[in-house]
């Protein structure tokens, strides 16, 4: 046999047989237990980078590992193919967002192909394609039937540079666009928005099911659905109005002194009396121009203006001014807060700059609070006073304690309710954006919002546009495109010309996978009941809110619709860490420095200010200069040896360090395999099975070492994916066949095949080539996975651990059964024993029986 690896050979010749031979094709057969193992698809930006090398590795090699136990297996891939950065493309290239977005898709798909990733091709779904967003846009037509879609005016996030609105999950905590980084406004404008919020108990309840996830994940949902109990109560204006506030303490409703509502809210033109009219009209442009990070900042100086109105508080009849204030959110609660400057600290700041009334009605139980010498709010536990049906009672939640016995007062006494607020909002959905899914509905000025029939399905992006710059949506122009008949009465229309947020297409791709070619149904139900839900999903960490958190409500209301008969879309959830590498930055300035730029990267400087440079793990990026293309790897080392690198290196939910000396070791490691393997098939061995009870000791050891790597590498690879220990467990079994002296002997045979198969979805090429060589004809990834035998397991003798005073002095070989009394025997007569104990005095005599004996000695 060929002793050279020739990787780049190799690789490109199994990666055309499997796809010719179709070896990666999900089977029809439904005899054997399903697996769904998936990646989150990529948005094609043409260039694959190290993070979806470790993503897409991971699952391939989940998925391998499944075929080869007996599943069936479904591992598709896609393409996340609509949204901005297409769009910005066609700006900037002056090319179709549709010609750049396939043009990448075909580039991507080419470079997922040279990994040896086991996709089936033949369900590759692309976001964009008239024929997967025909079925967006039915999903939404969905929503639209059962009352989750509805178009409504709001204060909305805008983001000046992509000239688009955004979702509050796509604003960071620093009030930035989630893609432009641009500082985000708030805008009133006209959208479609998807109720979540009707699934908001549901999506928190049903986390308990979700223990395959990180626990962190499901803390960040839990968060953000944001849920809080107390109660509502309604006050009435002087007018008559009725103003509804949420608060999770209604306890504390004696001590409300005034009123704040947000600027948005609709009742403050009506409250807005004449003599204040100017003022509040100029406070409320100023802080529509604010986001919602700058609003609710805890050490922002208050503001707030008065309304010149006064409301009711329903508890005493006490008539409390009513102020608007920039940090009360009408997306949160009802717009509008009791305030109750005693107990809340933001409160009492409002109150002491405008000269409000503040009234204690907490009193801790060893002291008296007063409100004229209070320096800040008193939030803590106490007695009520000066609460009516209130006094005496202890605060808190529970039987019998302030929080509950208000609510039951306010139920008894008709003044309010017990009830639950969350912070989760609406999902704003509306994109004024060309490349995007168009929003299947048409604007009657006599029939209103009607959907665009199924039939009619899909509403086609139209291809004849412009782009000009990164204005308007150029289908507002297309009048054309726009004037369409009323579906329901012929009359003249328009159509909907925003489209929708890409995140709508990935919160459903997932479904569309098990029947992806089914051009009469969305999918079929049966096809996707049976594979679904997701038994292994991967992804980043940065998807733990938006997608996964939309793709779980899609689910919902899809089984809601009778299509799904699941509650969760994922089972289990890995979310990997990034792929970090080496990068040289000035400290002094902020500024990075390219590798080629410094003379010694031993002792690196700044080439501009001579400067010590400090070298920092980062997140890989052309701007630090420490991007590691995945192509030159492939180029140089090849697939199997980017694999094995990628899953050694580090567990997979912790951030791995490049490292060029490891990618070199692991090449090396997989010529020391070939070279193994191929100094085995040029000898003439024995072809019988290998049986434990006829083996001397060389083989019974050997067997030994074969058996515990198939144990360890399986325990490995069942629950928490421990691919960098599976790894090392691969080289210690290599170097036992390579130090074996029974290389003639049938176990040999059994350990250089066990080696292979164990090898196999990690470096798929590679198992693949020296399996064929050793005369098998069928593919090595059809090989089920090995089992462990028991009796091989079972050893004869035992490394014992000699101590002299708790310090270790060496081993000796033992029986394996022996008892307690016999260790401390066997390690008492050892040589190794004797040069420490002889003519001392044994104080004591520790045996831990199968690890070790200890001697204190005097």
């Amino acid at each position: 046999m060929e002793s050279r690896y020739n990787p780049a050979e190799i690789e490109e010749k199994w990666q055309q047989t499997w796809l010719a031979e179709g070896s990666d094709r999900t089977p029809d057969n439904t005899d054997k237990p399903k697996f769904y193992a998936l990646s989150m698809f990529p948005y094609p930006s043409g260039n694959l980078h190290m993070g979806h090398v470790r993503n897409y590795t991971i699952t391939d090699v989940i998925a391998r590992v499944r075929r080869m136990q007996g599943y069936r297996v479904l591992h598709p891939m896609g393409w996340d193919a609509f949204g901005l950065p297409a769009e910005n493309a066609a700006i900037d290239r002056g090319i179709h967002p549709a010609k750049w977005t396939y043009q990448n898709v075909a580039q991507m798909r080419a470079q997922l192909q040279r990994l040896g990733l086991s996709y089936d091709w033949e369900r590759e779904v692309t976001t964009c394609s008239p024929d997967y967003y025909r079925w967006t846009q039915w999903i939404f037509l969905e929503f639209f039937k059962a009352g989750l879609a509805y178009q409504k005016e709001a204060a909305v996030n805008w983001d000046p540079i992509d000239q688009t609105v955004l979702a509050n999950e796509q604003v960071d905590s620093e009030g930035r666009s989630w893609r432009s980084g641009a500082m985000v406004e708030r805008r009133l404008l006209k959208q479609w928005f998807l109720k979540i919020t009707d699934y908001a108990e549901q999506l928190l309840q049903d986390l308990d099911q979700l223990d395959g996830w990180p626990e962190r994940v499901r803390l960040m949902q839990e968060n953000w659905i944001g849920k809080s109990t107390g109660a509502e109560v309604v006050f009435q204006t002087e007018t008559g109005e009725t103003i509804p506030v949420f608060t999770t303490r209604p306890d504390t409703l004696w001590g409300a002194t005034f009123m704040v509502l947000s600027p948005e809210h609709p009742l403050v033109e009506k409250l807005t009396t004449e003599s204040q009219a100017e003022i509040v009209t100029a406070y409320r442009t100023e802080a529509a121009a604010k986001n919602e990070i700058d609003r609710t900042a805890d050490d922002r100086e208050k503001t707030g203006v008065w309304t010149g109105s006064y409301a009711i508080n329903p508890v005493n009849d006490e008539k409390i001014p009513i102020w608007i204030a920039d940090y009360v959110l009408m997306g949160y609660g009802t717009g509008a807060i009791m305030a109750v400057p005693a107990h809340d600290q933001r409160d009492f700041e409002f109150a002491k700059k405008f000269n409000l009334p503040i009234k204690v009605v907490v009193q801790p139980t060893n002291e008296t609070i007063d409100a004229d010498t209070m320096t800040a709010a008193y939030p803590h536990e106490g007695v009520m006073v000066h609460s009516g049906p209130l006094d005496g009672v202890m605060t808190g939640k529970g039987s019998g304690q302030s929080v509950e016995a208000a609510v039951q007062w306010l139920e008894a006494n008709g003044k309010g309710k017990g009830t639950a607020n969350y912070r989760l909002r609406d999902w704003l959905i509306s994109r004024q954006r060309y490349w995007g899914c168009p929003i299947p509905v048409v604007h009657c000025s006599s029939c209103g919002t009607v959907p665009v029939p199924d039939a009619e399905l899909p509403v086609l992006l139209p291809e004849n546009v412009e782009f000009t710059g990164r204005g308007p949506s150029p289908l507002a122009q297309l009048e054309d495109w726009i004037n369409v008949p009323c579906p329901t009465c012929g009359t003249p229309a328009r159509r909907e010309t925003d489209t929708m947020d890409t995140f709508i297409c990935s919160s459903w791709y997932f479904l569309r996978y098990p029947d992806a070619r089914n051009d009469q149904q969305v999918f079929d139900p049966a096809k996707t009941n049976d594979w679904m839900p997701v038994d292994q999903y991967v992804g980043g960490i940065e998807h733990a809110i938006l997608h996964l958190l939309y793709s779980r409500f899609f689910t919902k209301v899809l089984r809601d619709r009778g299509l799904l008969n699941f509650d969760e879309p994922f089972k289990r959830l890995l979310t990997q860490g990034m792929v970090q590498a080496a990068a040289y930055k000035n400290p002094n300035t902020g500024k990075y420095v390219a590798p080629s730029q410094i003379a010694d990267l031993s002792n690196p400087t700044d080439p501009a200010t001579g400067e010590p440079l400090t070298v920092v793990f980062e997140k890989m990026s052309k701007s630090k200069y420490n991007g590691i293309d995945p192509g030159d790897v492939l180029g140089k080392y090849g697939a199997d040896t980017a694999r094995m690198f990628i899953l050694f290196k580090a567990p997979p939910e912790k951030d791995l360090e490049w490292d060029d000396a490891d990618v070199e070791g692991q090449f090396r490691f997989l010529n020391r395999v070939w070279r193994l393997v191929c100094e085995f098939g040029d000898r003439a061995s024995v072809q019988k099975t290998a049986e434990a009870q006829a083996l001397n000791h060389d083989e019974k050891d050997l067997r030994y070492a074969i058996h515990y790597a198939i144990e360890q590498i399986t325990e490995d690879l069942e629950e928490e994916y421990q691919f960098n220990t599976a790894v090392s467990e691969l080289m210690k079994l290599s170097n036992a066949l390579n130090d074996a002296t029974c290389k003639t002997s049938p176990v040999y045979r059994e350990g250089i095949e066990t080696l292979l198969k164990l090898l196999a979805p990690f470096a798929p090429h590679i198992a693949e080539e020296l399996w064929q060589r050793l005369g098998h004809t069928d593919s090595i990834h059809h090989q089920p996975w090995c089992v462990p035998d028991p009796t091989a397991l079972v050893v004869d003798e035992i490394p014992l651990v000699i101590q002299i005073m708790g310090k270790t002095r060496g081993t000796i070989q033992v029986p394996a059964q022996a008892s307690q009394q016999e260790l401390e025997t066997y390690a008492r007569e050892s040589e190794l024993a004797q040069r420490y104990i002889a003519g001392k005095t044994i104080k004591k005599v520790i045996v831990v029986p199968g690890k070790l004996v200890n001697f204190v000695v005097g």
